[in-house]
């Protein structure tokens, strides 16, 4: 045994010491593990994953990793628009966000594909997608994304955006993503939001010339750059709508008007930097096209109605609201200047120059109109109104709001003038409209109206029962909301002279328990729609006679206070097919 632990050799025994001098070299064979002294066969190789370098001091050190992620955006963008159009580019705008931003500023005509993929995807961009962002879902990612996603599934057409998000903010990045990827967009609607630029719609109208109807409101930093570049690039557009952009002036309009050859419908309202050039020029450029016009709450002058009737040949609608500095003149002369012909549909509202004179005049000019509507004429009498129904006997629909000087004597004579053509009749709040102990001119009941509307009018009571006589046999919609002094007496002629009538609203009128009792009594009505919202003295004991009603689809009892729980349940259960609310 002396001889075997004497044993100086090192071909068959190991003593635990280092083979190499270098423990470098040791490491590359040996194990790592701790050294003791004794018996031992050799180790195993270990296993390294790098290439030996044996030549330097630094060999263990490994090689930085190649990857597509080094490569710059140029690189980046021409790898990525060598792409065919679909599904590949969807999956590859979701690795990151860096190659969704760049997929989405690659242009239409700046892909690569070939002539397979294109005559595949030619029907790509019909454009009848549409897309609406508010609030926080309003972002430029997200925009990013709906440009790439919706480039292989037809295109967008229609984009709506409301409002943005505060923390991350809509900005020009995310029109731009849009104008670049989605040349179908037909509408645009951004609406409240203050970080888009003129850079972002002249984006737009560079890259969207299939563009027909922009809507913008409450954009503070868009001008009159923005219209011109739209008017240039869109010669598509045919309806605009401008709202509360104080940076829009006149310029902008006027470019609109010369260059967009299919413009047909235009509305703008509250932007102070409009004025008589921008609406004059719009509309005389326009005049052959131009059908709807709407003004509202513009620092325009008498000059402005000057130029829409002589230049408004084929306008049809045209809506006139909060002119402050027209005059009387100035309705007066777009009366006579006779090129209103056809013009069906006028609406005016709070403005202090309509006068009899002025309104005489339209009627004169304007003999087509079928719809018309004034709110808040305070100079307007009885005298104009009648001046106005008789120059134009064609109309059918009357909505007069807040006119006070309109008495029942000027309604008498719009249905004696118009009682061939007339179908709706609204009046709301005219508190001039009440009973009057006058000998009023023999009228023949009028056969064409069916909708009588009288809401909030507190004098009227007689005259309920008055008109209800005169239009009882095509009377189908009855609208007395808040008539304080139309009672049973009125609900028991209605019951007895209506028998077309389908929809009757009596809210907070004053209704008791017998006024519904004779509604469900008449042997003529078959009532479909009931509004008794508000009606306190309508209790319990009309639960029979509404339970009689079995024709009813909608019955409405909110705020009726004296209708129990138990009374509503029992005619939810009974009425099972009508919806209450209550």
């Amino acid at each position: 045994m002396s001889k075997v632990f004497s044993f100086t050799g090192s071909d068959d025994f190991f003593t635990g010491r280092s083979l190499y001098p270098n423990p470098k070299e040791a490491g590359l064979f040996l194990s790592l593990g701790r050294q003791e002294y004794g018996y031992k066969p050799l180790p195993k190789r270990s296993r390294v994953s790098v290439p030996f370098d044996f030549s330097g001091e630094k060999w263990f050190d490994q090689k930085p990793e190649t990857t597509i992620e080094t490569l710059p955006d140029e690189c980046l963008f021409e790898i990525l628009r060598r792409l065919p159009e679909g599904q590949d580019r969807s999956l590859c705008a979701s690795v990151s966000k860096r190659w969704l931003m760049l997929l989405s500023s690659i242009c239409k005509n700046e892909i690569c594909s070939n002539a397979s993929t294109k005559n595949g995807n030619e029907d790509s961009d019909e454009g009848y997608l549409s897309r609406s962002l508010d609030g926080k879902k309003a972002t430029d990612v997200r925009l990013a994304a709906i440009a790439v996603g919706t480039a292989s599934r037809g295109g967008l057409g229609k984009l709506s955006i409301h409002r943005s998000n505060s923390d991350r903010p809509l900005t020009d990045v995310g029109l731009k993503a849009v104008a670049h990827g989605c040349p179908s967009l037909k509408f645009l609607n951004l609406w409240d939001v203050a970080t888009i630029t003129d850079e972002g719609l002249v984006e737009i109208a560079n890259g969207c010339h299939q563009l027909e109807k922009l809507d913008l409101c409450k954009l503070p930093t868009i001008s009159d750059k923005a219209l011109i570049a739209v008017a240039k690039n869109c010669p598509k557009l045919n309806e605009l709508s401008i709202e509360s952009c104080p940076n829009i002036g006149n310029e902008g309009l006027k470019a609109i008007g010369k260059l967009c050859p299919n413009l047909r419908s235009v509305s703008i309202k509250n932007c102070p930097g409009v004025g008589d050039q921008g609406i004059a020029g719009m509309v005389s450029a326009a005049s052959f096209v131009l059908t709807n016009v709407t003004l509202e709450s513009l620092a325009v002058s008498d000059y402005s109605l000057a130029v829409i009737g002589q230049y408004g040949f084929v306008v049809t609608d045209l809506v006139l609201n909060s002119l402050a500095n027209v005059t009387e003149k100035g309705f007066w002369v777009m009366g006579n200047g006779r090129a209103l012909q056809k013009l069906t549909s006028l609406t005016i509202g709070s403005c202090p120059g309509v006068t009899d004179v002025g309104l005489e005049a339209i009627g004169k000019g304007c003999p087509n109109v079928k719809n018309f509507e004034l709110h808040r004429c305070a100079f307007l009498s009885d005298n104009g109104l009648l001046s106005f129904t008789k120059a134009a006997p064609s109309i059918k629909s009357l909505q007069l709001e807040e006119c006070h000087r309109i008495t029942q004597l000027g309604l008498v004579g719009v249905l004696f003038y118009c009682s061939a053509k007339l179908k709706a009749l609204t009046l709301v709040r005219c508190y001039g409209i009440k009973d009057m102990n006058l000998v009023l001119p023999a009228v023949s009941p009028c056969e064409s109206v069916s909708s009588l509307s009288i809401l909030n009018c507190p004098g009227v009571d007689a005259g309920v029962l008055c008109m209800v006589k005169l239009h009882c046999l095509t009377l189908d919609v009855l609208n007395l909301s808040c008539c304080k002094k139309v009672g049973d007496a009125s609900l028991t002629a209605i019951a007895r002279e209506c028998p077309l009538l389908s929809d009757l609203d009596v809210s907070s009128c004053a209704i008791t328990d017998a006024g519904i009792r004779a509604i469900a009594h008449g042997d003529q009505v078959d009532l479909e729609v009931l509004c008794l919202a508000g009606c306190n003295s309508v209790t319990n004991k009309s639960l029979q006679a509404l339970k009689k009603m079995d024709s009813l689809q909608g019955l409405n009892i909110k705020n009726c206070k004296s209708l129990s729980s138990r009374t509503v349940d029992k005619l939810i259960d009974h009425l099972w097919m009508c919806d209450i609310l209550f």
